[in-house]
């Protein structure tokens, strides 16, 4: 299959899923996911599953990328949490919507190669940082928004506290061992409001950093 007929039944997938954001879309078509991938899965980068990267992480199908993106609703001026860096490659696709993106990842080696991933595509406006992400970055906060790209049971409340007023977090809920619920949280003035946005399957919100022995 010829690069554009692959760019196109990526697209495609995309919006069959529901991604329908013409900003989101845009964003994903410019972030070329091949570069956050290694080996023999750089062939299948176009492809709409989740797959294999170093430390024994994963990085997301596109299609479940795409739905946490739109559903954070970001804007030019925005400063943004991720938890959970990865591959780097959700952080690339939020550089392009947003002010400001703050990664925290637990594995050095995962940090370390997202850092100059970033670096290399010219995306400035990400700051990577190898720690904790489950106590987020409260030197930084308040956040406008916050992605997290690991399942907790219950959306983490030293990260809500995080999160500004009229501020949104995106974030997988529900045991590990099972498939969890995508869900939006608007912290309001009058409390919490939560959106269920579907089923998802992400590995979980461990707390700690990563001890990197060989990884």
């Amino acid at each position: 299959m010829e690069p554009f007929e692959r760019q196109m039944q990526f697209v495609f997938a995309l919006r069959s899923h529901g991604i329908t954001n013409a900003t989101v879309l845009k964003a994903m078509e410019a972030t070329p996911r091949e570069k956050f991938l290694e080996g023999i899965f750089r062939t299948r980068s176009f492809e709409d599953v989740p797959l294999p990267i170093n430390c024994g992480q994963t990085i997301s199908q596109p299609s479940v990328v795409g739905l946490m993106t739109q559903a954070l609703d970001v804007s030019p001026r925005h400063k943004i949490l991720e938890i959970g860096t990865g591959s780097g490659y959700q952080a690339a696709i939020l550089a392009r919507l947003a002010r400001r993106v703050y990664s925290v990842e637990r594995h050095r080696a995962l940090a370390v190669r997202a850092r100059d991933l970033l670096r290399e595509l010219d995306l400035t406006t990400v700051t990577v940082v190898h720690g904790d992400g489950s106590l987020g970055l409260p030197e930084q906060a308040p956040f406008d928004r916050i992605l997290i790209t690991a399942a907790a049971e219950d959306p983490p409340r030293v990260l809500l506290d995080q999160l500004r007023v009229g501020g949104i977090m995106v974030l997988p809920v529900g045991q590990s061992d099972s498939v969890q619920t995508l869900i939006k949280v608007e912290r309001l003035e009058s409390g919490l409001e939560y959106t269920d946005l579907g089923a998802v399957r992400f590995v979980p919100l461990v707390e700690g950093v990563a001890e990197d022995v060989l990884e």
